[in-house]
């Protein structure tokens, strides 16, 4: 008997009136509004839908919501209809969220009257560029903060990919870490949108990184937002193992940031989650390198019975290392959560973040020291 699936869904539309409105940023509001009698919250992307105004009407998508899914408890404007006049001033001919009602056009850096043109054209390789690899956007901040503690001068490009969500600005980590000036910019690729610079995919993203930006190392991982249905391959994360063979294949050093917890409920998401032993063992087609903090005992022991099981250490370089601290979040603890957990509530995943950032820093201590013999080297005749 065959079964036919319905492979698509209507999202769930409402009428709201903004009584209220609160920027977050250039490109984001948060408006507070009335929708069916009661109050609620929205975001408003100014690039896509125009600045609002207390008394407008707005369309809003009440989907995420309606669905009790983990968005905030919040609406999005889709259709301000107080201000329906066109305005598509401003360069650029890629369009992103193609073939939707609400593509954008965006200035991307490889395309023809972009200033970087140029540069995009002759760059081909991240001449053996440290990348980290993450999963989860929530290793965004800890990653760079920890970096620059050891490296107070590096400069960290941050690689938004398209696998969570699809505007950079619906990123609050995002804009503290650019004003706080852990990171030197964003570079948001595919359908992604909304960065200091637009690329076509992953590949020029890096590139980007690399010579536009003039990074000295880069993150790579999805904005917020994952999705997962609790079998082997269907979720987003698994694009870490994607992007760990496209940092090696432009020549870049990946280093993969492991997802690691003991306070996560759900058996698969223990020790290491199954999310990066399946990415790293099926996704991932060449070495990268996985460094680890040294746990406790009883949890370390849980790890590499992980580690041996899955084949891991035969496929990739792991690091383990002593001594690592949550001291170096601890005054930004307030960019420091994931899914809901801080530092106390789930220490060994930060420390897993922390370990990523400090193996990192010790690349870049050996490439700085190659460098430097290089020149010394090139003077002395």
């Amino acid at each position: 008997m065959s079964r036919k699936l319905r492979c698509y869904q209507l999202y769930n539309r409402r009428l709201g009136k903004v009584v209220a409105v609160r920027r977050q940023g250039d490109a984001c509001e948060l408006l507070e509004v009335l929708c069916e009698k009661e109050k609620a919250q929205a975001l408003n992307y100014v690039p896509l839908t125009g600045q609002a105004q207390v008394g407008d009407q707005v369309v809003l998508n009440t989907t995420a919501v309606d669905l009790e899914l983990g968005t905030g408890g919040l609406h999005f404007v889709c259709l301000n209809l107080s201000r329906l006049e066109a305005d598509s001033q401003g360069p650029g001919h890629i369009m992103k969220l193609r073939y939707t009602p609400q593509q954008v056009r965006v200035l991307a850096v490889e395309e023809e009257v972009s200033p970087y043109h140029a540069v995009m054209k002759k760059a081909k390789t991240l001449l053996g560029m440290p990348v980290m690899v993450a999963e989860l956007h929530s290793m965004l901040a800890p990653a760079a903060i920890a970096l620059k503690q050891k490296k107070p001068h590096v400069r960290l490009a941050y690689v938004m990919t398209d696998g969570g969500a699809l505007p950079a600005f619906f990123s609050k980590t995002v804009r503290q870490l650019q004003e706080r000036g852990f990171i030197c910019g964003t570079i948001t690729t595919g359908h992604a949108f909304g960065g200091d610079l637009e690329a076509v995919n992953v590949y020029s993203g890096l590139l980007a990184a690399k010579h536009v930006l003039q990074a000295d190392t880069a993150m790579i991982c999805m904005g917020p937002g994952v999705v997962g249905t609790g079998t082997p391959f269907g979720f987003s994360g698994l694009e870490l193992g994607d992007n760990v063979n496209r940092v090696a294949s432009l020549g870049g050093y990946p280093i993969a940031v492991p997802r690691i917890s003991f306070a996560d409920k759900r058996p698969r998401h223990r020790g290491l989650s199954h999310h990066t032993l399946t990415a790293l063992t099926v996704a991932a087609l060449v070495a990268a390198d996985l460094p680890l903090p040294v746990l406790a005992k009883e949890k370390n022991d849980y790890l590499w019975q992980q580690i041996t099981a899955s084949g891991l250490k035969e496929k990739h370089a792991i690091y383990a290392y002593e001594g690592l601290s949550l001291s170096v979040l601890a005054e930004y603890e307030d960019l420091c959560c994931t899914m809901g957990r801080g530092l106390a509530e789930d220490p060994e995943f930060f420390l897993a973040v922390v370990a990523a950032a400090h193996h990192t820093a010790l690349i870049l201590e050996k490439i700085s020291e190659s460098v430097a013999k290089e020149n010394a080297a090139e003077s002395s005749f």
